[in-house]
């Protein structure tokens, strides 16, 4: 039996049926008469492709195969459509048929003539299965398709139906009239590009048998915390509305329409009018953005040879260049076959290698740009025993295609004095021979250097990152240790070496006159200085409690350790992430777990540390002479810097809050406040305002802000999708976060949550054997995103340390321009 295009399933059906219909025919018919029942007509249609013109029509089919009046859902919806097909531009409207009847799937002369065909049908087996192999056969020409709610429960015996359609709908579904917000993340496609950011709506919202996503493209999502969505919810991820081409054609889909009222909506019926302009090639969109196959993840880099880090040092982060080159750092833990010196009587204690790197991709090689000896090679063990100084941070300079100039952020080793274990950061700038890759070290100009504690470890921070005014932001840790604290706050003024604080963040992150736990933002001169933009926190001029306690170069107070940062040059906002503090849980006594925190940053301002943490939620205060003793919350509109280690402002700036948090217990919990607004801390008690977002073993790692370039040419790069999403993820893959989130610019400068997040964990792909350990991430001028992996050790590479690209591999948009119903567009 042949019937073209067939599902599998369909096939084996038709086939059980044809059999049994042969064998009830032998056992009752007389034996010289007995013949096999006829099989299914051969479905020979031929239509042209692709299907309709540039007069567009649009089928709707509502067949049912439950008896009994037309839905009036039903009606509705032709209603609507008939309606979107008379309005709006004049090249953009369509003429409209309606009809029950499945017998125009077996017609070429009909069914070639439609750009579209729209299923509104109640579910059930609606289609024979020539009929079926019509609709197949339209979609293979390059025909149109869109389902609407129930459709997904249509041809339930079909696996062809089920890839149109995309997924089914769950037996438990919810079957009561719920409000939820709609998460529209795709902003460009026609079907969403218009909506709301958060689109709140009533309607039915079907659960999934199995999710599509990374199946299909989705353009937006139904948010569970919104409604009840029942036994059978699909959790933080739950599409309601895709598409993708399929089988040569296009189709969407939307779970959405299952109530009259949606048809009166303007925005449902604006979803509606984009998906029926597009699989009527009226439009091009694209629908493969977010289809996993399309993405390819291709390791750069070798292992080392054995002995040597010829190809990589021990992964610390990275920069892309103009010409496409790409520089990356390690940080100075040398490889297994190296002495590590931890005895601070010996003179080469933690000394190490900080290592530039230089990958060619017109040559597919490396180079050993250069080595600096760096304070940074002192191995593991607690926070008293190990360190994570080094070479920290890299940026080249926006002119760098003409002057070579490369930025260093670094803890040289010659800084460093081993009777105060104090030591030296500084950011400075070389000189890199661009014919040969080669770092003059003698070319060094040290821009700015401040002194850190190095008795104990581990939060040095270390990015560096323009905006499109050419002002330098440096983001310095706060190497103190909370394990003083119980790893709550960090605030413990007791603990010294040689009278030297370690265990009080108040002295460095807390402290306007201190550089460790910042941002900073300074404007490099050509002669190696540099000034100061307008518009930081601080002008290094306040007459406030006596003059002489800020520094005029910061630009973020409040910060632990943020390693990663971020520029988005078309916006100049900046993008932060950094390291929480170590306590598991919260604490009525003491105040929030540890949190690793993003933020959008649109202005100088404080984000809290350590006095709270998250959205605006404090800490407890404690001092001398009992800092074991709790004393009151913190204020954090009002925060009070009253630490003995503090030679900054007493009055700090208000805190402001942050956009991303998350602890071991999930994303962005929050809790009931009491009449002063302290959180209750019970863990009993929390909100996870972010349920895609969990944490456990957590390193934030801020990733970029993509852009795309409508103007370049390169066939790898991300599409247009993923314009203005902000990447954020962590150094570890299991339950942590590796996400493109969308931001409301209305509300993301004052700790606005944001508002849809796409997972990318299939496409940066986690595991052993793909991006396991992530340090940084950065996109080239080629579009491609290019990827760190730490590795499988600490403080040295192994075999798993590489550089990795990331490319797009689906091509653009559909259909072709010249496949377009009117022409190109």
């Amino acid at each position: 039996m042949h019937l073209r295009g067939l599902s599998t399933k369909r096939r084996i059906r038709v086939t059980a049926v044809a059999c049994a219909t042969l064998v009830a025919g032998l056992l009752s018919a007389p034996a010289a008469d007995a013949r096999p029942a006829p099989e299914p007509p051969l479905t020979t249609m031929s239509l042209k492709s692709p299907p309709g013109g540039a007069n567009v029509r649009v089928l709707i089919f509502h067949g049912s195969a439950a008896a009994g009046d037309e839905s009036p859902v039903v009606n509705a919806a032709i209603e609507a459509i008939e309606r979107i097909g008379l309005s709006g531009p004049v090249d953009q409207r369509f003429e409209v048929e309606a009809t029950a009847d499945a017998s125009v799937f077996t017609s070429e002369t009909r069914l070639g003539g439609y750009n579209t065909v729209v299923f509104l049908t109640g579910g059930g087996d609606v289609l024979d299965p020539e009929q079926e192999a019509g609709l197949e056969a339209y979609m293979e020409a390059g025909g149109g398709f869109v389902g609407v709610h129930d459709a997904a429960r249509a041809e339930p015996y079909s696996d062809w139906f089920t890839g149109l359609i995309g997924a089914r709908p769950a037996a438990s579904s919810p079957t009561a009239v719920q409000r939820a917000t709609v998460e529209v993340g795709d902003r460009r496609h026609p079907a969403t590009g218009a909506l709301p950011l958060e689109w709140k709506r009533p309607d039915l919202w079907p659960n999934w048998v199995k999710n599509p996503s990374g199946d299909v493209h989705t353009v937006a999502r139904v948010r569970e915390s919104t409604y009840q969505p029942g036994t059978s919810a699909n959790g933080a991820d739950h599409p309601v509305s895709w598409c993708r081409d399929y089988d040569g054609g296009r189709s969407f889909y939307t779970g959405m329409g299952g109530t009259v009222s949606s048809y009166d909506e303007t925005d449902f019926r604006t979803h509606l009018r984009g998906a029926l302009l597009w699989t009527s090639r009226l439009v091009r969109a694209d629908c493969k953005a977010t289809i996993t196959g399309n993405y390819k993840a291709e390791r750069l880099t070798p292992a080392n040879q054995p002995g040597q880090n010829d190809q990589i040092g021990e992964p610390h982060g990275l920069v892309t260049a103009p010409d496409g080159r790409v520089l990356y750092i390690g940080r100075g833990g040398a490889d297994s076959s190296r002495p590590v010196i931890t005895d601070w009587n010996n003179p080469d204690v933690g000394k190490g290698k900080g290592q530039i790197h230089v990958y060619d991709p017109a040559t597919k090689k490396v180079a050993l740009a250069g080595e600096l000896t760096v304070f940074g090679n002192k191995g593991g063990g607690d926070e008293l025993v190990k360190v994570e100084e080094g070479l920290l941070g890299i940026e080249l300079d926006p002119r760098f295609e003409q002057n070579g100039w490369v930025y260093l952020h670094y803890t040289p080793h010659s800084g460093v004095n081993r009777d105060t274990r104090t030591a030296e950061r500084r950011v400075s700038r070389f000189t890199l021979d661009l014919a040969t890759n080669r770092l003059d070290l003698g070319s060094e100009k040290v821009l700015l250097k401040w002194p850190v504690q190095v008795h104990s470890c581990c939060h040095a921070g270390g990015g560096l990152a323009w905006d499109s005014k050419d002002n330098l932001y440096i983001a310095t840790g706060d190497n103190n240790s909370s394990g003083f604290s119980g790893g709550y706050s960090g605030n413990n003024p007791q603990p010294n070496f040689k009278g030297v604080s370690f265990a009080d963040a108040r002295r460095t992150a807390g402290n306007t006159h201190n550089l460790n736990g910042k941002i900073l933002r300074i404007h490099p001169e050509p002669d190696g200085t540099y000034t100061l933009p307008a518009g930081n926190l601080f002008t290094g001029r306040e007459t406030d409690e006596g003059g002489g306690k800020t520094r005029g170069e910061i630009y973020v107070m409040g910060v632990r350790n943020p390693a990663r940062i971020s520029v988005d040059r078309s916006t100049d906002i900046l993008y932060a992430g950094w390291v929480g503090p170590d306590a598991g849980e919260p604490s009525p006594t003491w105040g929030p777990a540890k949190y690793d925190t993003f933020a959008v940053i649109t202005q100088a301002g404080n984000r809290g540390w350590p006095y709270c943490m998250g959205n605006k939620q404090p800490y407890r205060d404690r001092n001398l002479p009992d800092p074991s003793q709790p004393l009151g919350w913190y204020d954090c509109d009002h925060p009070k810097n009253e630490s003995p280690n503090n030679d900054g402002l007493v009055n700090l700036p208000p805190v402001t809050g942050n956009n991303i948090w998350y602890s071991p217990q999930g994303g962005a919990p929050d809790y009931p406040r009491d009449d002063n607004g302290v959180p209750s801390y019970q863990k009993d008690q929390a909100t996870y305002r972010l349920p895609w977002l969990k944490g456990g073993g957590q390193a934030a790692m801020n990733g970029p802000v993509y852009r795309y370039d409508a103007a370049g040419s390169s066939a790898v790069r991300w599409p247009a999708y993923w314009d203005g999403k902000w990447f954020v993820g962590d150094f570890y893959d299991a339950d942590q976060p590796r996400n493109a989130v969308v931001m409301d610019p209305r509300t993301q400068g004052s700790g606005g949550l944001p508002v849809h997040s796409e997972s990318l964990k299939k496409i940066v792909p986690v595991g052993n054997d793909g991006i396991k350990n992530l340090m940084d991430w950065k996109f080239g001028p080629d579009g491609a995103l290019y990827v760190l992996d730490y590795g499988r050790g600490f403080f040295t590479s192994d075999a798993k340390s590489a550089l990795w690209k990331v490319t797009y591999q689906g091509g653009g948009p559909t259909p072709a321009a010249d496949r377009l119903a009117r022409g190109a567009q």
